[in-house]
């Protein structure tokens, strides 16, 4: 399983109501909630996001509180997978639970710049910057975890069982 696209990059402490600000949270449809992800950080990100797009930030993404609707908004978004220094444990929880690819590298989070082309390949965690030619170990997926994230979400792995 793979991932490539351009990167967005963001700083430390990027908190769940930055990714979807707590205005927009009875929203029903992700569609929705991706209208709004970062906007309160890049007010420009849902313009410029393409599908497959990469997310790289500091240490705690998704710090915060435990909504489920931040890796919503980042995956309807297009995002393809964040990769953090580190994050938030429950954000970490919930992103495979919803089925959105996350790695955490610290050299790959310091050293990979916004609009670097980056390739991340989840069986190895081998992270690859293109633009650059520079590659990064990150965390490889179990495959347990792999599983999930084909399926679209924990709850469709289980009911594809």
């Amino acid at each position: 399983m793979k991932a490539s696209g351009n990167v967005f990059k963001f700083g430390d402490n990027v908190d769940t109501d930055v990714i979807i600000p707590a205005r927009y949270l009875n929203a029903p449809d992700p569609s929705e909630l991706a209208a709004h992800c970062m906007e309160d950080i890049d007010a420009d990100f849902v313009n410029r996001v393409k599908q497959g797009d990469i997310i790289t930030a500091g240490k705690n993404f998704g710090c915060g509180s435990s909504r489920e609707h931040a890796p919503i908004a980042i995956k309807a978004a297009g995002v393809s997978c964040v990769i953090a220094e580190t994050f938030a444990r429950i954000f970490y929880r919930n992103a495979i639970n919803i089925g959105l690819p996350i790695i955490e590298s610290k050299e790959a989070a310091q050293n990979i710049e916004a609009g670097d082309e980056v390739e991340i390949d989840f069986d190895s965690g081998m992270i690859y910057d293109k633009t650059k030619g520079t590659e990064y170990r990150g965390q490889a997926f179990p495959e347990f975890m792999q599983k999930i994230i084909r399926a679209e979400g924990l709850i469709n792995y289980i009911n594809n069982q």
